[in-house]
């Protein structure tokens, strides 16, 4: 097992086989937030019995708020599980001035290595507070317990780098964007997908390499982002085609898979080396066909048809390709000819 100090979110990661082990018995009384499955896998390995396990089913806020009003006396929440979990475990510990430690059982979103939680207002996503993760686990063994399509779709919010910069360079060349645009962000961001593109073998395999190589990645995003407040070149259009889909059907997806459903449409609006995203996609073994995440057909084509209204009716969103392109049933019939649906 290796140690690390990290200048980003992260104060210290833990990384290795069996880097869970025994952290129950170093932070005094806890904490967890948690969901059935990602608790059954930690909870033998972690060395001691939490005060109360909260059953994550929900990030509305008056959710959270309610669980909040129920909690005892404790020290430390440990965010065991996605990007729920995380995202509950890293609002209590802000809103409660706590100590965090995130322990993800899957790489699908990366929500273990942002500061603000991901939360949901009446379905609406905002990000909340600030929390950074002391430590945070990256335990090989729990991760490899997991189905390895949830871990690969780690790469999604990686791949949406290729997306969400575009959007914020068009932006800005409209005059529309919304911060002093920053080309050395940009360009830092290419690096990411470099080293993604580099490492899409073992990535695939759900080898240690791989696991590494997403959490990697995800770090160094923050090492780009966080100094200079905002995640623009890693959201962008790609997203706004989730939030439509999750408001539309009103259930949550694995993130990385719908941000690659999201790449394969928004690359085609933008012109945007499409071929090549959805082949790099395709070789990391990412799951992002509307089929595989039971969205049907007429669902999509509906969320497409509205995208441009929606994104308007959201005052928080960025200025990106949707605001200036035309989604009609033409375009539509042409570019999901290739997906699949039940």
């Amino acid at each position: 097992m290796k140690y690390f100090s990290l200048l980003t979110n992260v104060n210290e990661l833990r990384i290795g086989n069996d880097s869970s082990k025994n952290i129950g018995k170093e932070i005094g009384k806890f904490v967890v937030s948690t969901m059935e499955i990602p608790w059954g896998i930690v909870k033998n390995k972690i060395g001691e019995s939490p005060e109360k396990v909260i059953n994550v089913t929900s990030v509305e806020l008056s959710w959270i708020e309610d669980q909040i009003k129920k909690l005892p006396d404790f020290d430390t929440i440990l965010g065991i599980g996605g990007g729920m979990a995380i995202d509950v475990a890293k609002y209590i510990a802000w809103k409660l001035n706590k100590r965090l430690i995130s322990i993800p059982t899957i790489l699908s979103v990366d929500a273990f290595t942002t500061p603000a939680a991901g939360i949901r207002k009446n379905h609406d996503v905002e990000y909340l507070g600030e929390a950074t993760p002391n430590p945070l686990i990256i335990d090989y063994d729990v991760l490899r317990s997991a189905p390895k399509e949830l871990n690969i779709a780690g790469v999604g919010d990686l791949f949406s780098i290729h997306t969400a910069s575009f959007d914020w360079e068009y932006a800005n060349s409209k005059g529309k964007s919304e911060y002093p645009f920053k080309a050395e962000a940009i360009n830092g961001g290419k690096k990411i997908l470099e080293f993604i593109y580099d490492n899409i073998g073992n990535i695939k395999a759900n080898n240690n390499n791989g696991l590494r190589a997403i959490v990697e990645a995800y770090i160094s995003l923050n090492t780009i982002c966080l100094p200079i407040d905002h995640f623009r070149i890693e959201e962008g259009s790609e997203h706004y085609l989730f939030y439509e889909l999750e408001e539309r059907l009103k259930r949550p997806f694995i993130h990385g898979n719908i941000i690659g459903l999201g790449i394969y449409l928004l690359s085609r609006l933008q012109n945007n080396d499409p071929l090549f995203i959805t082949e790099m996609m395709n070789e990391s073994g990412l799951v992002y066909q509307p089929l595989s995440m039971n969205i049907k057909k007429d669902d999509l084509i509906n969320s497409l048809l509205n995208l441009k209204e929606f994104v308007k009716s959201k005052d928080k969103l960025w200025y990106t390709i949707i605001d200036d392109s035309e989604i009609n049933q033409e375009w539509i019939k042409k570019n999901i000819s290739e997906l699949k649906f039940n």
